[in-house]
Formats: structure tokens, sequence, C-alpha cells
């Protein structure tokens, strides 16, 4: 049942370039639950709202209701500093801008100056949604066989792919700021860094997931020496409650704000980058075979965000917007929530709910594989995957009470399309996708929306650091599939190339009723990104979980793989009645083990009442703030 609309706030004037409009918020339909209270169970099987969560990290809330402005992160420093922004004037877009600087201070290993990632973005004066699409290339001389080891034949070994400059795409994350800013927000960059600024000065305190984040890198951080000197003080990993300082990436950040992104992509920072990346400064005792990249500064010279259409599929009444390729987070939720309006799904039978969510979600993911690569370089059939007919055909593929044998065929998006045509074309398997990223959304009072999914790929990236600079460079090409495929079968639209971009499958999603937003939502977790954030629709949509709830209930992912990957709470609640119907179940592996992202959403409650939602326990948990909390 689709959530209904109610009201408007009143308008703000807005100062130039601010975007400013009536905003409507929807009061919740009399099906769904009220935030903050449970629903009332039904008869039959008990409906998937979770117990009650342990306490959020200490000194981080989980959830935050209130006015003038919202924000979920992962951490509470750059939460802070997006509230900061908003008290100041700024609009959600210099808000979450200056919250992704100052995650590149505390949370280093997952989102930085050399890194990438994709931005959506409801303009509230307009009504409309856009795309900043700042996703790293591969230099100019890549080749579809530049992972092949030519003494074998074969990729070379995935860790040695990763720890390398070969791994290293051009960062596109300083241009995403400039373009992001340039179009959409009211404050320059220079001003936005000052927050993050003072934090890499002052120090952060080192909790157990920063602990934890470095211990898994030490032995490649010895082997890289400014990363060893940078991130192993004292030649170990920092303890926790100790105090973190990084006075290189404030250094940087200060003449970033003066010289602007030019410095980067034309100049002296781009060349340090270009040397590091052809040089890797590994040191001299190491054993470690850390290949060079084959970045030139004519490389970042080329490079420029994009601002492509957002991918949208209408559910339950719903607009839901996402990213377009190069990412497939958009195509694939958006396929696989067309599959699932096939369907009449409610709370009062939440297995029947899940057995269809997992099984649009192994079609969606066969397509994914099949067709999705970057556009500018393959012919991606995006209107097709995103057809009601292509969904329906596939849809017709499900059966009610048996899952289908993963890995499932893709379908052919072809335009002429019948009930129940089989497959075509062969199952592709599951390329490796880090599940190392991080996400954030921001509202502000004027009613603009931001989700942000910013990333340097593994967890600490390629572990090469740029000397006296502070920041870690990404593995952002290990993306692409390193193995080209085998004569005679089927084109791989991820192969390696010059000027790439690499699959992702980011998925920071806006969700509007009636031109208004309701939802924003988005998550870590590589190739778990796409069915999290289905998930999560999926509970709060159809399953009458209030956003909190269905944030923080266990979660299973199902990538077109012979078995469902999930936590061990969703196995103990849903294991056996799913098994029934032939799923095959696990314990998700990670990393990390049995952890299936950290998701940040926001919804909007009722007239000028926005209710910010982070992870309360996974990943240490989030951090969630208001401008003005609700009584």
């Amino acid at each position: 049942m689709p959530l209904t609309a109610l009201a408007t706030a009143a308008s703000v004037p807005s100062p130039r370039r601010r975007r400013s409009a009536l905003l409507l918020v929807p009061a919740l339909a009399a099906t769904l639950a009220v935030p903050g209270h449970a629903s009332a169970a039904p008869a039959g099987p008990p409906a998937p709202v979770p117990a009650p969560a342990p306490a959020p990290a200490p000194g981080k809330q989980a959830v935050a209701t209130g006015y003038g402005g919202a924000v979920a992160t992962v951490d509470r420093d750059a939460s802070r500093t997006a509230i900061e922004v908003l008290k100041k004037g700024g609009n959600a877009m210099d808000a979450a801008v200056a919250a992704g600087a100052t995650l590149g201070v505390t949370e280093p290993y997952v989102a930085a100056l050399g890194g990438g990632g994709y931005m959506t973005y409801y303009d509230a004066e307009r009504r409309k949604v856009h795309t900043v699409d700042g996703r790293e290339t591969a230099p100019k001389t890549m080749r579809e066989d530049s992972f092949v080891d030519p003494a074998t034949g074969r990729a070379i070994p995935f860790d040695q792919a990763v720890t390398s400059g070969l791994s290293v795409g051009v960062p596109g994350t300083v241009a995403q700021w400039d373009t992001a800013l340039r179009r959409f927000g009211t404050r320059d960059l220079g001003t936005l860094l000052k927050p993050a600024i003072r934090v890499a000065e002052r120090g952060f305190v080192v909790d157990q997931e920063f602990h934890d984040q470095t211990a898994t890198n030490e032995a490649r951080f010895r082997d890289i020496v400014p990363t060893g000197q940078l991130f192993l003080p004292g030649g170990e990993p920092p303890a926790v409650g100790s105090t973190f300082r990084n006075p290189d990436l404030a250094r940087t950040y200060r003449e970033l704000a003066r010289r602007g992104p030019g410095w980067m992509y034309h100049g002296a920072l781009g060349r340090e980058i270009v040397r590091t990346v052809r040089k890797p400064p590994v040191d001299p005792g190491a054993t470690r075979n850390v290949r060079p990249g084959l970045m030139q500064d004519g490389d970042l010279g080329a490079f420029r965000s994009r601002t492509p259409e957002p991918t949208r599929a209408s559910y339950r009444g719903l607009d839901v917007y996402g990213m377009p390729p190069s990412s497939s987070g958009g195509s694939t939720v958006g396929e696989a929530l067309n599959i699932l309006n096939n369907f009449r799904l409610d709370s009062k039978d939440p297995v029947k709910a899940l057995h269809y969510y997992l099984e649009a979600s192994k079609l969606a993911y066969a397509d994914r594989g099949r067709y999705i690569g970057d556009p500018d370089k393959v012919d991606v059939p995006l209107k097709e995957l995103l057809s009601k007919d292509f969904a329906r055909e596939r849809a017709c593929l499900i059966k009610p009470g048996q899952a289908a044998t993963a890995p499932v065929a893709p379908g052919s998006p072809d335009g002429d399309y019948a009930p129940c045509v089989p497959p075509g074309g062969t199952a592709r398997a599951l390329t490796y996708e880090g599940p190392q990223t991080t996400h954030l959304v921001v509202a502000d009072r004027w009613g603009n929306v931001v989700a942000y999914n910013v990333t340097i790929e593994q967890f600490g990236g390629s572990g090469i650091t740029v000397p006296g600079r502070g920041f870690l460079l990404n593995n952002e090409l290990t993306d692409f599939t390193l193995q080209p495929p085998a004569p005679g079968s089927p084109a791989d639209p991820n192969l390696p190339g010059p000027g790439k971009r690499p699959r992702s499958s980011m998925a920071p999603t806006i969700v509007l009723e009636d031109g208004r937003p309701r939802l924003a939502l988005g998550t870590p977790g590589g190739s778990t990104i796409i069915t999290t954030v289905l998930q999560i629709l999926l509970n709060r949509i159809d399953l009458g979980m209030d956003l909190p709830a269905a944030l923080a209930a266990p979660r299973a992912t199902q990538r077109n793989t012979p078995q469902v990957f999930a936590e061990q709470a969703f196995i103990d609640r849903y294991g056996a009645a799913l098994a029934d119907r032939g799923h095959l179940l696990a314990p998700f592996p990670g990393p990390p083990a049995g952890v299936i992202g950290a998701a940040t959403g926001l919804e909007f409650l009722r007239p000028g009442v926005v209710q910010a939602v982070a992870e309360p326990v996974r990943r240490g948990g989030g951090s969630a703030l208001v401008v003005r909390p609700a009584e």
C-alpha cells in the first residue's frame, strides 16, 4: 500500500542558489507502524519486526527526529560537521560535501581524496532528482588484459592486484565536489573544508572499528613507507581511546582550499599522485610484490565528473530514483522492484515476501552481470532493463513455493517480450567487489536531500599513501573483471579499458511521493549494497516497519549465487521456512564476517519533521543528528 501524502510545510525564502520549495511531508499510511511504536502482531507467522536493538556505540545516537535539517553518517564528527553547516545556513549539498571531507579524516580507509563516489540529489525548488558521478577512471593506457600475468595467461592474484599502483583509478572525489557545489551548493569548497581541517589537526578518538580496520591492514601498511608512518604510529595500530591526528591531511586540505580542484587535476598534487602510482613507496626490506601503475599526468587532466539522468522505478505508488551506470545500483534496484510489483506482499506473510525478494534479486543480478558497464564505453540497454514488460517477463519465472537453482541465466532486454520466456545466455559468476565504502544522507530546511556514497574500495584502498599528503589511494580498478572471457564467450561489459569506469554497486537512493521526498537511503557493502537497499525498502513499504526497524532488521543477500548469505539473526528467524522453499542459507562470510552493510537513511514524517536513522550496532553504529530535535 503506498505511503499517502498529507500536507505541506510553509515555504522559506531562499538566498542565491539555495533550493527552496513548499515541502510536502506525507503522513504514514494507516497500515504502517508509527515511528517509535511497535506494530500490532498479526495472526500467522510473526512479522519481521526486530527485537529492540542494542544501544548505539558510546557517544552516538542511531535515530534523531526534528526540524531544520537532518543527517545520518557512520561517524559522529562527520554528522556534527553537517549539522554545523546547516545551522550556518548552508544547504544539503554543502553539508554533504563538508561531511564527506570530514569522513576523509575519521574514516580514511573508506573515504579519501584518493577515491570517488556517487551522489543523488533532490532539488526542492525544481522538484527534480539529479545525480553526480565521481567514479574513478582507468588510465588511458589500460587494456583488457592489464591485470593478466603474461607468464600464466591468468589474472594476477587478487591480493596482489589490490595492493598495487595498477589498481589505482584516477581519483574523482574532488571533481565531484566541485561539480556538486557549482551546480547545487551555496558555499565554496574552501569554507566547507574548514571543519575537516580542525578534526585533522585536533584529532579524533580511536574507536574499536578504526583500530580493527588498521589491524586488518597492518602487514601491508608496514610494507608501504608513508602508510606505515601515518597509520601505525609507534609501529603499531593506534590504541582504542587514543587520539589520532593527521597534520599532513590538514595541510593538504588547506592547500586544496587555496588552490582549488585544478591543483589535483592540472597541478602539483596530481603530479605527486602520478609519481606515487607509478613508483609505489615500498619499504626496501619488504618482500611484497607491489606492481607499478599505468597512470600519467594527462589522465588526471582528462578526468570529468558526470551528471547523468537518474534511474527511476515506480513501486507501490512511490518513485524510486537511483544511480545509473557506471553504477549498477539504480538499475538493479529498479529492476528488482519492477519484478516485485507483480506480486502482492504484506506483513502477514513475511516468509513469502522474503522469498520473492530473494528471487527478484537473483534475476536482477543475472542481468546486472551480463549488461551493466560504463555507458561511455559499452552499450547498456538501460531503458529495457527498467521496463515493466521486461520485468513481467522475468517475474513469470518465479515460482511461489520453490527457489530457482542459482546462478540463473540473464534475460533478453530486447524490447520483444512475451509471458514466461526462458532466460537466454549464460550465467556469469559474481565478480568480487570490496564491501568497504560509506554512505551518508542529508536534508536541509528547504527540502533538498542528498544521498552520497564515497569510497576508496577495500578497507585501506590500495594501501598506498601519497607521501606527505595524509591520504590513501583507491584500488577501484579491481572492480573490473580482471580475467577476460574465453574466446567465443559472451562479451563482458566490465572489462578494463582506457578511460573506462569500473562497474559499481553503490546505490544512493531517493524515494519521492507525489514529487516530494519521502525517503533517502544507502549503504556500504560492495555488491551487497543493492540487496540491502532493496530489503530496507521491502521492510518499510511492504512489511509495515518504521524506518529504524527497517534499517536494523537482520539481512540476507542473494546475488545470483548458489547460496543465500545472511546474518545469523536472519537465519535463526527465517532459515527453516526459506529452506522449505529451496533456499540454501549460509552465514555471510564478510568482511566483516556476519555483518551486511552499514546503512543510513532519513524519512519525512509529517510537516516540518524529518527522522534521520543510522545503524544501531553494525560496524560500531552510526550517528544521526538533527538541527532542532523534536520534543
